[in-house]
């Protein structure tokens, strides 16, 4: 039997190594890291393993920095709050992704964004 704290820590490494190398321009891992039956709940993105990469790959996402501030894991989910820095220069957003995984593959995912604001009411920022 596998002990939880070990399989948390395995898919937190199955997370955060994805995003890393996706974020550095290697989109070949998303084909890797995502079950063959993949579930997408975000209505921005489309479902289904195929569809979702080809989607995600051109999105501005592909094309910008992820500065990683929290990451939380468990037996089956992984949650990621980030900051989502484009290529335009514009403020970015901040990201909060829960993802589901499952025998080491990434099977659901959800997410919430919210644009950075300037100015924000609170002087302790978003990360």
């Amino acid at each position: 039997m596998t002990d939880i704290t070990d399989t948390a820590a395995e898919n937190r490494r199955i997370v955060t190594e994805a995003m890393t190398r996706f974020a550095a321009g290697d989109h070949a891992v998303l084909a890797e890291v995502l079950a063959d039956d993949f579930v997408e709940h975000s209505p921005g993105n489309p479902s289904g393993r195929d569809a979702f990469i080809a989607h995600i790959i051109g999105a501005p996402v592909a094309r910008s920095r992820l500065h990683i501030a929290r990451v939380i894991a468990d037996e089956h989910h992984v949650v990621v709050h980030y900051h989502l820095d484009p290529a335009d220069g514009t403020r970015g957003d901040a990201v909060a992704d829960i993802w589901r995984v499952d025998s080491g593959r990434i099977t659901e995912h959800w997410d919430v964004v919210q644009s950075v604001p300037e100015p924000a009411l609170t002087p302790h920022g978003m990360f």
